[in-house]
């Protein structure tokens, strides 16, 4: 059966097609390597009518498809389901091969581009205009602007910019009939109905393709600097952040924070880090500041808010970046947290969101609860205060075998995840669900909310093909 369906896509679909195990594994195991999947193909098509040839063929043989970026998802949203619990065959659309930047309207301050574009050439192309494509991820190497607005991606900067919904205008999709939806208007203000951009824009695939985008572009700023500063914990630091949005207003485009554990893990694996403060601090703040006229307004801006925290008492030290290499040696400690935590182990980890007034309640009370059920735990916090997103993720004890830790997951959650709910929070800020986070968001979701969503999957993917059991449960 799988060679005549091969045959009869290949009678159709005339693009670069995988098929050789060999050659499809890549695309079959997520970038966590914890879920490996099956599939009758991998397709790579190089423009929508392309995609849309693959999707008509799947949706008249019911043949799954999943969708798949950069394959950088930490949620298993991409990657195919296993043999054991596959219902129908699949094929994976990689849209790798539409890597194109198709146009850029500085005037109207938006960008075009396929949804194979890799995120840091977005961003280059974006600069080479004049201008600045504001989404940024530890992933921007590598992460294609698909995946980022399929899972609604945040990132660093969302303080200023907003997440990846807020930096699109218009979509181009490929619907679940394989019909081509062109969008693409690059619009601040169209009242005409339904948002349909909306529906694709954090839905994994499972609505639809997402082939193109319109993109925000903003003015390319003429300075920025990054601080590293110790606070005494995080209730310190949301003082530090509310005294810093109300000194700095726009000007402060990030504000991280990072627990000593987490900075620990990156100084221990990964090479050529550094401390950039002499005494250890239990946490840190990283926080940026630009500016759009020249480097002495940053430096005096950020100088000055420096100057009032440690004359409140909320800083005991701070060390501020004076060139670019020193700007990206800061910004690393924070970006290479998630590879050092791969290089430690085995960990488990969390993506959630509380309001961010309630963060320090969150951390503290959260903290009390996992240690109490699991002692000497680490706890590797770090992430977007300035949003209210946090990696929380729990690391074992320093004398347990990682793999017998793993086996506290479902237990561990639970603590984190009721926390979460109690602080009306998320269990997935920015990482999507996927597989990983699916039922564990339907727990806490109203069964108000959970028949909204049906009806939607429903009425735009009648025949669930699109990215099955991804999101919602079939």
């Amino acid at each position: 059966m799988s060679e005549s369906l091969l045959q009869s896509l290949k009678s159709v679909y005339t693009g670069r097609l995988f098929t050789d195990a060999i050659d499809k594994q890549p695309y079959l195991l997520d970038w966590r390597k914890r879920k490996q999947g099956v599939a009758l193909a991998v397709a790579e098509p190089d423009s929508a009518e392309g995609v849309a040839c693959v999707v008509r063929w799947c949706a008249a043989n019911n043949v799954v498809v999943v969708p798949q970026g950069g394959n950088t998802g930490l949620s298993g949203g991409g990657t195919p389901e296993p043999a054991e619990t596959a219902a129908l065959p699949a094929v994976v659309i990689s849209l790798k091969k539409m890597n194109r930047v198709r146009s850029i309207d500085v005037v109207n301050n938006t960008l075009t581009v396929e949804a194979g574009c890799i995120l840091e050439t977005i961003q280059e192309a974006a600069a080479q205009a004049g201008r600045l494509f504001p989404l940024s991820l530890a992933s921007e190497g590598s992460c294609t602007v698909g995946g980022n607005l399929s899972t609604n991606a945040g990132g660093v900067n969302v303080l200023r910019y907003g997440n990846a919904r807020e930096l699109c205008l218009g979509l181009e999709v490929v619907t679940a009939q394989g019909e081509v939806w062109n969008g693409l208007r690059g619009l601040r203000k169209d009242n005409t109905g339904y948002d349909l951009r909306d529906l694709f824009i954090g839905a994994e695939g499972t609505l639809g393709i997402i082939t193109a985008a319109v993109l925000k572009l903003y003015p390319l700023p003429a300075s920025r600097q990054v601080a590293w500063v110790s606070v005494e914990s995080p209730d310190v630091a949301l003082q530090l952040l509310g005294l810093a949005q109300a000194k700095l207003g726009a000007a402060l485009t990030a504000f991280e924070l990072i627990s000593e554990v987490a900075h620990g893990i990156v100084l221990k694996h990964v090479p050529n880090s550094r401390r950039p403060l002499a005494d250890v601090s239990p946490w840190y703040v990283l926080m940026e500041v630009v500016d759009f006229n020249n480097d002495e307004a940053c430096t005096v801006a950020l100088q000055a808010i420096l100057e009032a925290a440690l004359q409140a008492s909320l800083i005991s030290d701070a060390a501020v970046s004076s060139s670019e290499a020193q700007y990206k040696a800061i910004w690393a400690l924070r970006e290479d947290v998630s590879e050092a935590q791969a290089a430690e182990g085995k960990n488990i980890k969390h993506d959630i969101a509380v309001p961010v007034s309630q963060v320090a309640n969150f951390v503290r009370e959260t903290h009390e609860l996992v240690a109490a059920a699991f002692p000497a735990v680490r706890m590797v916090t770090f992430g977007h205060l300035g949003d209210g997103n946090l990696h929380y993720n729990v690391s074992p004890p320093l004398d347990q075998l990682h793999e017998e830790f793993l086996k506290n997951q479902d237990a561990i959650n639970l603590i984190v995840h009721d926390s979460v709910a109690r602080f009306n929070g998320s269990v997935s800020a920015e990482h999507g669900l996927g597989t990983l986070r699916r039922d564990e968001a339907a727990r806490y979701k109203s069964s108000v909310e959970m028949n909204m969503m049906r009806a939607v999957k429903q009425a735009l993917d009648p025949h669930g093909i699109m990215n099955p059991n991804k999101v919602l449960a079939v």
